[in-house]
């Protein structure tokens, strides 16, 4: 057989590389602002505990309260399933990895907070003691695998509050061995990009006289307010912020009351399905979608405590606002009591084990074909992406068990990483 011939073109290669010339800019600019996912761990939740409240116990003491009222409340599969509405194929898995969960890992991100929910006398004593403490968990293995704090705001009333707060804690853990590879800070209350790039100044000052790699210190946007998602010229703010962040906001997480209280919602109807709060996370998550940062919704109110009657119909609802979260994407929440655990863990689990089989099949599929999947459903690399991404964030936080994924997929996590996280361009501010 002859050499094939090669088809005629038109078009010479000055064309070509005067198109791929003016695009340069535009390259360049993809791969600043929109890196992908930074490929590390994101936690299922965040708990805040009053920096007057934290210490050395805080986490296991969460842990023992909530295997406790799993125990008073549902402490067998069947009961927890009942109350849930499980079907009957996860009960047991579900009831046997929330247990085992508690037990070992209660808390995935912590954040020691200084702000609304603070109500310490001493703060420059309760910021220093609070790096102590964490410094300690890190050092001890008993830490969270996030940990940080919120400080105040910047605004004029508390800025210098704020500053010092957090000048204290970080100046603390550097005394006590160094930044952590968790180390998680939350800036509250955002209204204005400048804010921001206010904040990042301030780490940036701290890195240079620590001697630190700049970008060292990246932090989450709190987003409470409605200017923070509309500017007053009609542009989306929290995408302002995130470019004002200079490549370290790691997360942007959703105030559930302060943000409805803004926009005058009654307090009975504020809650994290509410359509003002749709409304608003459905812009952070456009906004941030790969650029790396990630988006969390926040918190339910209702506390689980009191009889078993009303603990049931609180984890029902938090059970509820959980799996809905998860199906539209939002893979973090707030939790604001111990009595929180056992439904984000059974809501999490249950979301990730009903699907398992169905996600590994389908990504197997597509590898056996070369791409494009098999049978009724016709797959894509973005589709293959999201696939592993679920069996990642599954196993990250104990869904789903790494010999079951392999057995499922015929692939190794480092073969499914890169299927959920391919090559991408730009630089991670954080560990985060």
């Amino acid at each position: 057989m002859g050499q094939q011939e090669k088809p005629a073109t038109s078009l010479a290669g000055t064309v070509h590389e005067g198109i791929s010339a003016s695009l340069a800019p535009v390259d360049a600019e993809l791969a600043r602002r929109y890196p992908g996912d930074p490929g590390t761990r994101q936690p299922i939740h965040t708990v805040y505990v009053p920096g007057d409240a934290f210490d050395s116990g805080t986490i296991r003491s969460w842990g023992d309260q909530a295997l406790a009222a799993l125990d008073e409340h549902a402490p067998d599969a069947a009961t927890l399933a009942r109350v849930l509405g499980l079907p009957d194929e996860l009960a047991e898995p579900v009831h046997a990895r929330v247990r085992a969960k508690l037990e070992r890992e209660p808390v995935e991100d912590l954040r020691v907070d200084f702000e609304d929910g603070y109500q310490g006398r001493d703060e420059d004593a309760d910021a220093a003691r609070a790096a102590r403490l964490i410094s300690e968990a890190y050092a001890t293995g008993t830490a969270a695998p996030y940990m940080g704090i919120r400080m105040k705001c910047m605004e004029a009333a508390v800025r210098d509050r704020g500053i010092r707060t957090t000048d204290i804690f970080l100046t603390g853990l550097m005394e006590n061995g160094g930044l952590p590879d968790g180390l998680v800070l939350t800036l509250p209350k955002v209204t204005y990009p400048e804010q921001v790039t206010a904040f990042v100044r301030l780490l940036e000052a701290f890195e240079r006289a620590h001697d630190l790699e700049t970008g060292r210190i990246g932090f989450e946007i709190q987003i409470e307010t409605s200017q923070a998602i509309l500017a007053a010229d009609g542009t989306a703010t929290v995408a302002r912020m995130i470019d004002a962040a200079e490549g370290r906001a790691t997360g942007l997480h959703y105030g559930t009351f302060d943000y409805s209280a803004c926009l005058g919602v009654s307090a009975a109807y504020q809650a994290s399905d509410h359509p003002a709060a749709d409304h608003a996370k459905a812009i952070m998550q456009v906004a941030a979608a790969g650029t790396g940062v990630r988006v969390s919704d926040g918190s339910t109110n209702v506390l689980p405590v009191g009889s078993t009657e009303h603990v049931h119909e609180a984890w029902r609802l938090h059970y509820g606002l959980t799996r809905r979260a998860l199906a539209r994407a939002y893979y973090q929440g707030w939790d604001m009591h111990p009595g929180h655990l056992p439904t984000r863990y059974a809501a999490v689990f249950a979301f990730y084990r009903e699907g398992v089989e169905a996600a590994a099949a389908r990504l197997a599929a597509y590898v056996a074909t070369s791409g494009g999947g098999a049978g009724d459903i016709l797959d894509e690399p973005a589709t293959a992406k999201a696939l592993s991404g679920y069996l990642l964030r599954g196993l990250d936080c104990g869904a789903l068990d790494e010999d079951e994924v392999v057995r499922l997929t015929g692939l190794g996590r480092q073969e499914i990483d890169g299927f959920a996280r391919p090559r991408r361009g730009g630089l991670t501010a954080t560990a985060r």
